[in-house]
């Protein structure tokens, strides 16, 4: 997306951060974290998901923390439509980390598939919150943790049969050693981890990776790792 006429400019300085969601005192605890660091700063709050289209079409943002049940335009729909190609009025192209819980699984799968970066439970710890922030804001995407492994699997085992074990087609165009680290990818691993499996130089795992993007069409590594357990190239548990 390109700034559109009448869109606040990016500046040099801290990470800008949005943040959607409709309970006041999650935003405000969010706030409180994010703007105790010197290199983040909260630019914009909405309590719905038309309410964040609508700010962000004139305030530019890096980071958009996005709730997925609120009254309105849900978290969603509000994804889809900040990230949409369609040329409109919108400041930048952030990136999007969605907040979510357990037992909204399959929300977060469409979030994710809408072009979503990440996302993040509303339990995680302070340090999870602000490293997701980070992460995302430099081109990555939060799959690493744990407990979002564990997330991603309950995605997978709740998508109906045919879903979760796709065509091979998408996968058609990558050698087997790209196959390999998107193995590790969805595994969690980062570059580094990656380059120590595999015995190579992490420049050449960066360059595995942005060839995996190109051919599979993905946003982001978050991307790449729904395909690879949609096509049955990763189960759960695996």
């Amino acid at each position: 997306m390109t700034n559109a006429p009448g869109v606040t400019a990016a500046p040099d300085g801290p990470v800008r951060v949005a943040l959607v969601d409709d309970q006041p005192l999650v935003r405000a605890g969010l706030r409180m974290v994010i703007n105790s660091q010197p290199d983040l700063q909260v630019v914009v709050e909405a309590d719905d998901g038309r309410d964040a289209l609508h700010r962000l079409a004139t305030t530019a943002s890096d980071v958009v923390l996005m709730d997925v049940r609120m009254p309105g335009m849900d978290g969603l729909s509000a994804t889809r439509a900040l990230l949409a190609d369609d040329g409109r009025a919108t400041a930048g192209d952030p990136r999007v980390v969605v907040l979510t819980t357990f037992d909204l699984d399959e929300y977060v799968l469409d979030a994710i598939r809408a072009g979503a970066s990440g996302f993040l439970l509303k339990d995680a710890q302070p340090e999870e919150l602000l490293t997701a922030i980070r992460t995302v804001h430099q081109g990555d995407a939060v799959i690493a943790p744990s407990s979002t492994r564990r997330l991603m699997e309950r995605l997978v085992t709740a998508l109906p049969p045919e879903e979760a074990a796709g065509p091979q087609e998408a996968l058609a165009g990558l050698t087997g050693r790209e196959r390999e680290v998107l193995v590790l990818m969805a595994r969690g691993r980062s570059n580094t981890e990656i380059a120590t499996d595999l015995f190579v130089a992490e420049a050449t795992v960066k360059t595995h990776v942005g060839r995996i993007l190109s051919k599979l069409n993905a946003r982001d590594r978050v991307q790449a790792v729904v395909t690879a357990y949609e096509t049955g190239l990763v189960r759960p548990g695996s």
